[in-house]
């Protein structure tokens, strides 16, 4: 125990780290190589809209994908994420309608996604239920509850103030023109994207500075030698379950908010866009391996590749196909990776 509260790591763990700041590495160049290929391809790719269009995108996937590093890293899963989001943006929605401030509505919703994660944690680890299934329940769950809410209606009419979390920007700079609409010079940095830096800084810090940080690593390196160490492996776990909740819940304020609408169907598929990013950028399936930058890494490979595909007119089908075919060859690195 006293060599994990000082950060000391095993041995074997020197290998996977780096072997995972390779894996990094190749995800960074296939990332500028996109870039590279997409603004080569049309020029209006390398603009400075679609730039932030495409860090908008981002950072919903940036957002689900730090919860589900953490997840991984301890060897689990989490299938619930989408389906959590919208739960959380539902019970978000609700609340405003309720009469409840729309600050204090969003605290609610991110809870509501801590709560989820806190049943995915207790059902893993004190009923002995595999995180595959245990989280494919809740992901059930969650949206049969959130469209039982609705009636499966979108909830509208929340005020322009829950707009403000998507759809407001840092330093926008507008020049009046005597017209109705004001010339944008700049149209500042989004509010999500600031709010997607602040949690993976956050995230980074607590994962390679904290105490718990080393213990997730520790759990999903040897979960057997952790518990043996002085690790409380139950506890760590749920702390990973808990925190990838409140970051789906954070993600369904962000994604309601950019709609100015609670929609109950949304999020659907997305926990696959936060394993991929995670996995691209270095996190192994098999646990012990990952960290916060690789993963934001892999969400903007996932947010460039869509937003370069859309541009060049390729249909969703299409997409879906490209993002399967690069998850199933970063998983194929990562099995490498580990037999050597």
């Amino acid at each position: 125990m006293a060599d994990l509260d000082r950060g000391a790591e095993p041995s074997s763990w020197t290998f996977k780290l780096s072997a995972g700041s390779f894996h990094k590495l190749s995800a960074l160049l296939t990332l500028a190589l996109l870039i590279f290929a997409f603004s080569f391809g049309n020029a209006a790719f390398f603009s400075i809209n679609n730039g932030l269009t495409v860090l908008l995108q981002t950072s919903v996937i940036g957002l689900l994908g730090i919860g589900m590093t953490m997840v991984i890293i301890t060897g689990g899963i989490d299938l619930s994420v989408g389906s959590v989001l919208a739960l959380s943006g539902t019970i978000t929605g609700l609340s405003i309608k309720a009469g409840v401030p729309v600050g204090p509505a969003m605290a609610i919703g991110v809870m509501a996604g801590a709560a989820c994660g806190f049943v995915n944690g207790f059902v893993i680890t004190k009923m002995r239920i595999t995180p595959f299934v245990a989280t494919l329940g809740m992901m059930l769950i969650a949206r049969g509850v959130a469209l039982q809410l609705t009636g499966a209606a979108p909830i509208s009419r929340l005020g322009e103030s829950f707009g403000l979390l998507g759809n407001g920007s840092l330093f926008r700079i507008v020049e009046k023109t005597g017209g109705i609409f004001p010339k944008v010079v700049f149209p500042g940095i989004p509010y999500p994207v600031i709010l997607l830096a602040v949690v993976a800084l956050a995230a980074a810090y607590l994962l390679r500075r904290r105490q718990i940080g080393r213990h997730i690593y520790a759990t999903g390196s040897n979960e057997e030698a952790a518990r043996l160490s002085g690790v409380l492996v139950d506890r760590t776990k749920i702390f990973a379950y808990v925190l990838s909740g409140a970051l789906a819940g954070l993600a369904g304020n962000v994604l309601m908010s950019r709609l100015v609408t609670v929609q109950p169907n949304e999020g659907v598929m997305y926990e696959l866009d936060a394993i991929a990013a995670a996995v691209i950028g270095g996190a192994s399936l098999m646990g012990g391996v990952g960290n916060i930058s690789g993963t934001m890494i892999g969400a903007a490979i996932i947010g460039v590749l869509r937003n370069g595909l859309n541009m060049a007119g390729v249909s969703a089908f299409i997409q879906q196909i490209v993002i399967g075919v690069i998850v199933i060859l970063a998983v194929y690195v990562d099995q490498i990776r580990n037999r050597r």
